[in-house]
């Protein structure tokens, strides 16, 4: 039994699906879909940047979701693999948004352009250089929860991804997070500052919240027989309804990725399909569960490859 699985930002390189662009009108008209839905030239940034323009999370985020839901797109129609016998579709943080698209809750055109929105508001939540996120390595998420609350009256910093066993991701504002690494120095645990923008996935993003909200609730959500992993709960979603308000309880809320992956283990999953950009999500699985099957599809020798 499979899952597909669907990458979040982080995850984006110049070039990234320019084999399938070359090789697949249906990709070629993909990538024309959305440069009209956008209004910019998001196919030029991709296929061959500058870098610095293509890790704008305005861009990042509906260029990720374009790859990844190109590659779905070829597997099923060039391929004609049966993606919709997976068991779940799921996805960490903006993959989420191709998840929900590939298992048709979305039409494509109202996903990319969800995304970009989102990708804005997340950008603007918070003045550049006043909010920064933090990777825990080697220790439980038990631990960091104790840690913060012990310390909640020094500084508000908040799980943003719970990634894996070992990996755990923190977001607040700079000061907060400098002093969180004077705590985690003392401690003997070892940290990474990530370069990135904004403090995602923390109260910081109400502003955000807010922007998706109105967003969100303008949107045709179709019924679908496919089910879809929450980030928020890690559980799959039952209706319309709950798909839009845990959408709008995503952007403030931790991506609780390591629960959902064993909730799908739990529940029959033997085999993990990546697709889009990168390999981040096949290694989390990885560190989760060693004995798990998992496939990364980048390009066309991936699918064919692939064993269902």
């Amino acid at each position: 039994m499979f899952s597909l699985v669907f990458p979040g930002q982080g995850s984006q390189t110049i070039g990234m699906g320019k084999d399938f662009f070359e090789n697949y009108n249906l990709v070629r008209d993909l990538f024309s879909q959305a440069d009209d839905s956008l209004g910019i030239n998001l196919s030029k940034i991709i296929l061959e940047g500058p870098k610095d323009e293509l890790d704008l999370t305005i861009n990042t985020q509906p260029a990720i979701f374009l790859i990844s839901y190109s590659i779905f797109q070829v597997m099923k129609k060039e391929f004609n693999i049966d993606l919709d016998n997976a068991k779940y579709f799921a996805g960490h943080s903006l993959g989420e948004y191709s998840a929900l698209c590939a298992a048709k809750y979305l039409s494509f055109s109202d996903t990319i352009k969800l995304l970009k929105t989102r990708g804005e508001a997340m950008q603007n939540a918070v003045p550049k250089g006043e909010g920064g996120m933090l990777a825990v390595l080697g220790s439980k998420v038990e631990i960091i929860e104790d840690l913060l609350n012990e310390n909640k009256n020094n500084f508000k910093v908040e799980i943003a991804n719970d990634n894996s066993e070992g990996q755990i991701v923190l977001s607040g504002r700079n000061n907060d997070i400098e002093k969180l690494i004077q705590v985690l120095k003392f401690k003997n645990v070892k940290n990474i500052k990530l370069p990135v923008s904004a403090p995602f996935h923390c109260h910081l993003m109400s502003n955000a919240t807010k922007i998706m909200r109105n967003e969100i609730q303008k949107l045709n959500f179709q019924e679908s027989q496919n089910k879809l992993i929450s980030n928020v709960t890690a559980k799959e979603i039952s209706n319309k309804d709950e798909l839009e308000m845990l959408l709008i309880d995503q952007i403030e809320n931790r991506v609780r990725w390591r629960e959902s992956v064993i909730h799908m283990i739990k529940n029959g999953v033997n085999h993990f399909i990546e697709i889009g950009p990168g390999k981040v999500l096949s290694g989390l699985i990885k560190r989760i569960d060693k004995s798990i099957k998992i496939n990364t599809i980048n390009n066309e020798s991936d699918i064919k490859d692939l064993n269902l």
